[in-house]
């Protein structure tokens, strides 16, 4: 049976860049999510005031079936924040949610020019676990993994998924509470204002 392993959680969690070097120690097949839908001409439009792409669900979900039946690999790593919206359950084999600290992550938001409002909506969703909630709500907790990738590297996030893939560590879910800790520091009000 073929691993399908997908690598969700808001954006600038480190998603493509941990799927891109999982895939390639494990020989496997790396899919972006977004970039198929825009290669394949699945995206239906763009919602202006949110800044993003609505993507055509039914045909991306057959498309990723096809590319994970074809593919000789015996491995695929699929990234994308919209991955529960897409990817079948039956076909998901790991589930790795990336989290990181909404401090470290409003800093590589503002790096990475987000728009204000672009920036507390995605604050706003690693705060409340919603990339987490959703693949649970699809996956499943026993498929799901949350890393926390919080001033760590590519590499020791790659080597803390490799120990799961390999049963040598229990995949955990629950392991962050940011609305509790930013609460506890008094500074929620600075992260949560959508």
């Amino acid at each position: 049976m073929k691993k399908v392993i997908i690598i969700t959680g808001t954006p600038c969690v480190g998603k493509t860049s941990t799927a891109k070097r999982l895939a390639h120690k494990l020989d496997a097949l790396y899919v972006n999510l977004t970039e198929l839908a825009t290669k394949k001409d699945f995206i239906l439009r763009k919602d202006e005031k949110r800044n993003t792409l609505i993507i055509d669900e039914k045909r991306m979900t057959r498309e990723i079936g096809k590319v994970i039946q074809k593919t000789e690999k015996n491995a695929i790593v699929a990234d994308g924040h919209c991955a529960a919206d897409v990817v079948p359950a039956h076909l998901a084999t790991h589930v790795f949610v990336l989290r990181r600290d909404p401090v470290e992550l409003k800093k590589l938001m503002e790096k990475a020019g987000f728009s204000d409002n672009k920036m507390w909506e995605n604050l706003a969703a690693e705060i409340l676990d919603v990339c987490l909630i959703d693949a649970i709500n699809v996956y499943g907790k026993e498929k799901i993994c949350e890393v926390v990738v919080t001033g760590k590297t590519v590499e020791e996030n790659i080597n803390e998924l490799l120990n799961v893939l390999r049963g040598k560590r229990k995949p955990r879910v629950g392991v962050v509470d940011w609305l509790g800790k930013l609460e506890s520091e008094g500074v929620l009000d600075s992260y949560l204002k959508v």
